[in-house]
């Protein structure tokens, strides 16, 4: 049985901007899941079954004790994004080496107008 709450969450990332978003791991939805010393693994890819890598997100703590991680990427990165949906998913190594995912969805990249 999962540690974790899978969570589907949509996300939409503006094309040549930097990306940052605050999740947050539960146990049932709700509770949050102390993510002291855990570490994290995001990619997004334009389809689940996909091998083009699209990105690889950073991934850091931001309040452990409330479960709460960022998701981040740099505006060189999305800038070389397509615009379009793509698809992602969160994996989290626990204490015991268990991978488990803790968020998944579709991302959304906006087109952008501003050429810098």
């Amino acid at each position: 049985m999962a540690v974790t709450q899978s969570q589907n969450i949509n996300l939409i990332i503006d094309q040549g901007a930097d990306f940052s978003n605050n999740l947050t791991v539960t146990t049932d939805g709700s509770t949050a899941y102390d993510i002291s010393g855990r570490t994290f693994n995001a990619q997004m890819r334009p389809s689940y079954d996909s091998s083009t890598l699209t990105a690889t997100f950073t991934a850091s703590i931001v309040t452990a004790a409330s479960g709460i991680y960022k998701l981040q990427l740099t505006d060189t990165v999305t800038k070389s994004s397509s615009a379009g949906r793509y698809v992602y998913d969160v994996m989290i190594t626990l204490a015991d080496s268990t991978v488990e995912v803790v968020q998944k969805g579709i991302i959304t990249v906006n087109p952008r107008v501003t050429q810098l």
